[in-house]
């Protein structure tokens, strides 16, 4: 049982760090193109990954 009071905290810091994580990256843009890399792969012109 006494394993239960220090696990419990840990695991809810961990789940507020991802939580915080996710939410920082929605925020700086990480989301913002998600078809750009998926189009830019396909692309044959290896000048078009410069731009």
């Amino acid at each position: 049982m006494s394993g239960l009071l220090v696990l419990i905290p840990i695991a809810l810091l961990l789940g507020i760090g991802a939580l915080a994580t996710f939410l920082w990256a929605l925020r700086s843009g990480q989301y913002d193109d998600l078809k750009g890399a998926g189009e830019r792969i396909l692309s044959d012109d290896p000048r078009d990954h410069l731009k």
